[in-house]
C-alpha cells in the first residue's frame, strides 16, 4: 500500500509522521491475555492521569492541535486516543470489540497516537491519500453513523474516506474474518522515535494475540 500525505496536511503539520504496518492475521472474539494487559494499563492511568492531564500525551496534544488548525473542535469531535484514555480514567470499561480491534485500541492508549485498523482487502487500490475532509463529504464512522469529517485529517483510497483520528469508516473495517490487516499510527508530534517503537509495539502483539505472520512496518511523511 502507497501512502501519499499531500501538501495541505503538511503546510499544517510539516514534522508529520506516519507509519504503516501489514501482516497476515487470525482474528478471534476476544483474548483473556491481551484484556489482561488493557486492564493493567488502566489501572496504572488512573493513578497517573486526569482528564485533563491526558490531553498534554505529547501524541493527543498533536492530534489535538492539528484538529484545530485544519478548523475542528478537538472537544467535540476527540481523537480516538483520548477518547480511549477518558474512558478508562471515568472507570468507564472499554468497549469488547474483537482481539485485532482491541489490541489497536491498547497500542493507541499505550502512546497517545490515533491509530486506523483496517481490513487490507476492502481497501480500494494500492493507495491511500491523507488530506483534509471536505464539507459534505459522505463517510459512515464505524458504529456512529453518518460523521461529519468536514475540517478533520482523512485517508482516503480510490472509492473515498477510509479513516479519521476520531473514527474509522464501517467500509473498510476490521471484522472476524479479517486476514490482512493494515494498521497506521499517526504521529502529529513528529517524534519518528516513538511512532517505530508504537509500530514494533503493534507487531508484538500482533504476533502473541493474532497469530501474526509477516509483519511488517513502513515510515511514511
Amino acid at each position: 500500500m502507497n501512502i501519499i500525505v499531500t501538501s495541505e496536511i503538511k503546510e499544517l503539520c510539516p514534522g508529520f509522521v506516519g507509519a504503516a504496518v501489514t501482516g497476515q492475521v487470525t482474528n478471534s472474539c476476544s483474548n483473556a491475555a491481551l484484556w489482561t494487559e488493557i486492564d493493567t494499563l488502566g489501572k496504572k492511568y488512573r493513578t497517573s492521569l486526569t482528564t485533563e492531564t491526558v490531553k498534554l500525551m505529547p501524541g493527543i496534544e498533536a492530534t489535538r492541535r492539528i484538529y484545530r488548525a485544519c478548523g475542528k473542535d478537538p472537544s467535540r469531535y476527540r481523537p480516538a486516543a483520548e477518547a480511549l484514555i477518558r474512558r478508562m480514567l471515568q472507570g468507564k470499561p472499554l468497549y469488547r470489540i474483537d482481539t485485532l480491534v482491541d489490541l489497536i485500541n491498547l497500542a493507541s492508549i499505550a502512546y497517545g497516537y490515533s491509530i486506523g485498523g483496517f481490513d487490507a482487502d476492502k481497501l480500494a487500490g494500492d493507495t491511500l491519500t491523507l488530506g483534509i475532509g471536505k464539507e459534505g463529504e459522505p463517510y459512515e464512522g464505524i458504529g456512529r453513523g453518518t460523521i461529519n469529517i468536514a475540517h478533520l485529517p482523512v485517508y482516503r483510497d480510490l472509492i473515498g474516506g477510509v479513516g479519521t483520528p476520531t473514527s474509522d469508516n464501517e467500509r473498510t473495517k476490521i471484522d472476524i474474518g479479517t486476514r490482512h490487516v493494515l494498521v497506521i499510527i499517526n504521529g502529529y508530534d513528529g517524534n519518528e522515535a516513538n511512532v517505530k517503537a508504537n509500530a514494533e509495539y503493534v507487531i508484538r502483539r500482533l504476533e502473541q494475540y493474532a497469530d501474526g505472520q509477516d509483519c511488517q512496518y513502513s515510515v511514511f511523511s
